[in-house]
């Protein structure tokens, strides 16, 4: 499917800037003085959410060791970006969930069983009662859930998959109370016309979920993958300055998150969003590369 073949409607739009996903696919451990650096510029720059860390097992996603502190220290600032942090059980949730200003624990919930014990170390059954409880601690503590349906298009572990399973599980998340959904491309490895049938499906059969995407592609695939999303009436992005990016729990070889750089000056110009500025993103892209320069 070409960009420019369909005609997109205008409406507003929300962006989700994840440093998080950026760094934790980066081995060197990133200083946490220059993380609370960089995210502080980010905050400046009015995105509708930031994916600032994780409550994760330091084994795991040793990058992400450091989150409290980083959360402790760039939550003195005033700004009306919202925080998001990705928990994998309640001791994760319950830790996120002292921190005034995270609004947000993202639980990754993947279509595959294989990858779903690869990344919270449970089977799906036993992943979906945790997010029960996730669901608990965050309606008690005034913080929202959003749940990532990890590789909702596909996965590389031969697990069966169908649309009709994403249908079955996004039906049983909102069964829960859960709002928001983000279909994530983990491993970059969805078409457009992929996007396109799977977003438009569950959106009518969904329509009360605020229903997202967390795209990775190759650097010349971005703009086909936002097209196909934007134009079945995604109004929820995530992505990531430079590119950086990926699981590192997916597969061996990380394909990067869709490059807000590039990304956003597109969205921007098709729909609206009064919150980014939009005239600092490229001075933020150099923000980046300086953050990660000499830690890859």
């Amino acid at each position: 499917m070409k960009a420019e073949t369909v005609k997109l409607d205008s409406h507003s739009f929300e962006y989700i800037e994840c440093p998080r996903d950026a760094m934790q696919g980066i081995k060197a451990i990133i200083p946490t003085e220059v993380k609370v650096s960089y995210l502080s510029k980010l905050l400046e720059l009015g995105f509708d959410v930031l994916d600032c860390g994780s409550f994760v097992n330091p084994e795991s996603i040793p990058q992400m060791a450091d989150t409290a502190e980083v959360i402790q220290a760039i939550s003195a600032i005033e700004c009306n970006t919202k925080l998001l942090v990705i928990i994998a059980n309640e001791r994760g949730a319950l830790r996120a969930a002292a921190y005034p200003k995270i609004a947000y624990l993202g639980f990754p919930f993947s279509i595959s069983e294989t990858f779903q014990r690869r990344n919270t170390n449970a089977s799906r059954e036993e992943a979906y009662r945790r997010l029960a409880k996730i669901q608990d601690i965050a309606t008690a503590s005034g913080k929202e859930v959003v749940a990532y349906l990890s590789m909702a298009f596909g996965n590389p572990y031969n697990d069966p998959y169908s649309m009709e399973e994403i249908i079955e599980w996004g039906m049983r998340i909102s069964a829960l109370g859960i709002r928001t959904i983000s279909l994530s491309d983990t491993i970059g490895s969805a078409t457009a016309e992929q996007i396109a049938t799977i977003f438009k499906m569950i959106s009518e059969k969904l329509p009360h979920l605020h229903i997202g995407v967390h795209l990775h592609a190759k650097p010349n695939e971005w703009l086909e993958k936002v097209h196909a999303a934007a134009a079945n009436g995604c109004k929820r992005f995530d992505g990531a300055l430079g590119g950086f990016g990926g699981c590192p729990m997916a597969k061996d070889e990380l394909v990067g998150n869709i490059p807000t750089e590039k990304v956003l000056p597109y969205l921007m110009e098709h729909f609206h969003n009064n919150k980014v500025s939009i005239n600092k993103i490229d001075k933020a892209q150099g923000w980046a590369l300086s953050a990660y320069n000499g830690f890859q």
